[in-house]
């Protein structure tokens, strides 16, 4: 069964930890120059392969001893909360132009541009993280799934605007705050546990 409150946690931190990353940025290029629903496809196909791999790292984490997921995870928030702090602004990367506009040149333009810059990326660290935490896969899946698809649209259609309203720092200070209060719950609860 779905748990509506930790998809929705998962879908928030998710969202404000991807939408100043660099792929956000390298979707609104791709959706600049191609097809929006062609670049989505694969860009979204990417992200779900991310998410699988990290929610099935994250299930093998729960074979651990709570208290010990507990540190860990909270060692862990800490340090994507200081990640996110600490990074500098990133500029729009010079993205490879298939030859055609066909689907499949384009799509797997925008996989493969995902699979490989996502790799081991915080988000992916974080749902990894998130999935050990609430032991809850399917909720976690769910919410990280939808928060990465959720800023690749609003890269791939609008980031422009969005970025022009909302200051990419305020966004990284919020998900930073989340992930720090994430971090001190969860080493609060290896302490007490």
């Amino acid at each position: 069964m779905i748990s509506i409150t930790v998809t929705a946690l998962v879908f928030g931190v998710v969202f404000l930890a991807e939408l100043p990353d660099k792929t956000a940025l390298a979707g609104l290029v791709l959706g600049t120059r191609y097809r929006a629903s062609y670049v989505f496809a694969g860009v979204a196909a990417a992200f779900a392969l991310h998410v699988a791999l990290a929610v099935a790292a994250g299930s093998v984490l729960t074979l651990l001893p709570q208290q010990l997921v507990h540190a860990l995870t909270g060692v862990l928030f800490l340090g994507g909360a200081a990640v996110l702090l600490l990074k500098k602004d990133e500029s729009e990367e010079e993205v490879r132009r298939p030859e055609n506009q066909s689907f499949w040149k384009v799509a797997g333009a925008g996989f493969m541009l995902i699979l490989v810059a996502e790799f081991g990326d915080l988000t992916q660290i974080m749902t990894a993280n998130l999935a050990a935490r609430y032991d809850d896969p399917l909720s976690v899946g769910l919410g990280a799934v939808l928060a990465l698809w959720a800023v690749a649209g609003l890269g791939i259609v609008g980031g422009k605007a969005l970025m022009k309203r909302v200051p990419l720092k305020l966004i990284t200070q919020i998900a930073a705050l989340l992930m720090l209060a994430l971090g001190v719950w969860s080493l609060w609860e290896a302490i007490a546990g």
